[in-house]
């Protein structure tokens, strides 16, 4: 498949070296394995919306309380994608202007602590997320973060210490959910907690978001306050966020939100999140969110028999975090080399990892953009031999092999077109 002009005419026309890097980038997309956790492709249908004449139109304020004139149409579109998101969630309120994720959690701080509160979340080296209070995190930086972490002998997070730090820091949130987490998020233990100290419980589920959708992953709903999302990773919509929660709580995210961050929401956006909520609603969403979790086990498992070392001993999600200590590669080594082998992944820290953030033990791996691509679980092994074959090479240095293991991916890829893109119409 190659790219044309005709793709993207007017881009051409009036800028011919970006239009250059958007149909490389479309060509890469196309060709290469895309196994980072966080990523997936996004339908015709939900790109199309993107970029309609929505983007011309300032909308400060929230449907029929705008600051700005000419809404008549811009109200409906926020509306649909906030009816959609309650119905998709089953949640009383829903607030879909966020513009990404971390802004989102920045407005759960603004809606219900001040600066030097304690909050506490998930230790960024252990899976969590830097919006959960690290240090280097504005979030840390105002506010008290205290993390929790996992237990060393099952990878798993170690509810002992999360109760133990909550009733001795006595916390105003508490987050669960991160980036890396390959198993179940036990929701009703963390509402237990929460509930006994009297703290809000806020559940990050943007890895998650698309498989409690499609009812592969227990929904945070019943236990949670606050539920936090970006619509990208699994949910497959546009980069954008969105904060539901329950109705006593609409006023302060509403608030925290606009005017508290951020003045006018991205309609574009909003169109193309409502899209995304439609498209999940559907019977076949569920198929591929149930089908993104069986393929993770099933790629788990040959990674297993090719003796890798997974953090939790495997996944019960779309995600896979790998321990290369034993390869004797390191992640950022092994991420690279499967670039070139058109692997795409991250290097990633594993918990307790000895090594620096930037030159971390791990690669963490996910499911999602395979499946929309139409890959199913008699394909994992495949997936699994090329991701040895290439750790072996980075580790020999064999760029040889590693252009043999990007030629056999693009063939396959070749066979499994991907949504959304229009290599090839």
């Amino acid at each position: 498949m190659t790219a044309h002009p005709a793709t993207h005419p007017a881009l051409h026309a009036a800028d011919p070296e970006l239009a250059a890097l958007v149909d490389a980038e479309e060509q890469l997309q196309a060709d290469t394995l895309r196994l980072i956790p966080s990523e997936n492709y996004v339908s015709a249908a939900v790109l199309e919306a993107t970029g309609t004449v929505l983007q011309n139109k300032y909308s400060e304020g929230y449907p029929g309380r705008r600051y700005y004139e000419g809404q008549q149409n811009i109200d409906l579109v926020e509306t649909l994608a906030v009816e959609r998101a309650k119905a998709l969630f089953g949640v009383e309120h829903a607030n879909v202007q966020p513009y990404s994720g971390s802004p989102a959690n920045l407005a759960v701080y603004l809606a219900f602590a001040s600066p030097g509160d304690t909050v506490l979340g998930m230790s960024l080296p252990m899976g969590g997320h830097l919006t959960h209070g690290w240090g280097v995190s504005a979030t840390g930086t105002w506010f008290n973060g205290v993390q929790y972490g996992v237990r060393a002998d099952t990878g798993r997070i170690d509810f002992d210490q999360v109760r133990d730090l909550a009733l001795k820091e006595r916390p105003k949130i508490i987050f669960c959910g991160g980036t890396a987490v390959p198993r179940t998020i036990d929701f009703a233990a963390f509402g237990a907690i929460a509930r006994e100290v009297d703290a809000v419980l806020v559940a990050d589920i943007a890895h998650i978001a698309g498989l409690v959708a499609g009812g592969a992953h227990p929904s945070p709903v019943p236990h949670a306050d606050v539920v936090a999302t970006t619509t990208h990773k699994t949910l497959r919509g546009p980069r954008g966020a969105m904060l539901m929660s329950r109705a006593t709580h609409a006023k302060a995210i509403d608030k925290a939100v606009f005017p508290g961050l951020q003045g006018g929401p991205h309609n574009h956006t909003t169109a193309a999140i409502a899209v995304a909520l439609r498209e999940a609603s559907a019977p076949s969403f569920r198929e591929y969110a149930h089908a993104v979790v069986a393929n993770a086990k099933a790629l788990a498992e040959a990674l297993l028999a090719r003796g890798f070392d997974l953090v939790s001993g495997g996944t019960d999600n779309h995600l896979v975090l790998i321990d290369l200590t034993s390869k004797e590669v390191p992640g950022k080594v092994a991420a690279k080399a499967l670039d070139r082998a058109g692997i795409v992944v991250n290097y990633n820290t594993v918990p307790f990892d000895p090594r620096k953030p930037f030159d971390p033990s791990g690669i963490r791996i996910g499911t999602p953009s395979l499946t929309s691509r139409g890959l199913g679980t008699a394909d994992m092994p495949k997936v699994a031999e090329w991701i040895d074959r290439g750790v072996r090479a980075a580790g020999s240095a064999d760029e040889e092999a590693l252009a043999t293991i990007r030629k056999e991916v693009a063939d396959l890829m070749a066979a499994h077109p991907a949504p959304g893109l229009p290599l090839g119409a």
